[in-house]
């Protein structure tokens, strides 16, 4: 009877660690739907790949500014493309001006935008993963005239 007893409690035990640390690690884990970028005043991003998981229904991307500068003198946008429209749409912001956030309207070639934020500013863009194929070639930039040379990288969804 009590070999029985032991066993019962060794295995409540066992299983009150298992759920602690399960509920542990999950608090620990990050939301990987959810990104976050910062740019700064010397025209960088801290990261050059953003990945998320196929069985992801929608992203958001938080761009911050850690610089200092205004917007009109060095803002930042997050503008998600197409790798091969990279160019263009870097070109096409430029002549959309500050008021547009350097993005033109209705322009399909950019999949998803934040707005233009200065210094100690931050801004979100969620958008649904239905505009993605799975491993696809996409790239992001800040569309800021002159910026894009420095500010891109690579954005990789279900690879």
């Amino acid at each position: 009877m009590n070999l029985m007893r032991n066993t019962l409690v060794a295995a409540a035990l066992l299983g009150a660690q298992a759920v602690l640390m399960s509920g542990t690690a999950a608090a620990a884990a990050p939301d990987q739907c959810k990104l976050e970028i910062t740019g700064n005043d010397m025209m960088q991003y801290d990261k050059k790949e953003l990945a998320v998981p196929a069985d992801c229904t929608s992203v958001t991307v938080t761009l911050h500014h850690a610089g200092k500068l205004p917007a009109a003198a060095m803002g930042h946008n997050w503008v998600l493309v197409n790798t091969p429209d990279l160019t263009a749409v870097a070109n096409a912001g430029m002549a959309a001006g500050l008021a547009s956030n350097y993005v033109p309207e209705g322009d399909k070639r950019v999949l998803a935008h934040t707005k233009i934020v200065g210094g100690g500013e931050t801004t979100s863009v969620t958008f649904s993963t239905s505009i993605l194929k799975k491993g696809g070639a996409y790239s992001y930039l800040c569309t800021f005239p002159g910026h894009n040379a420095l500010m891109r990288g690579t954005f990789k969804f279900g690879s």
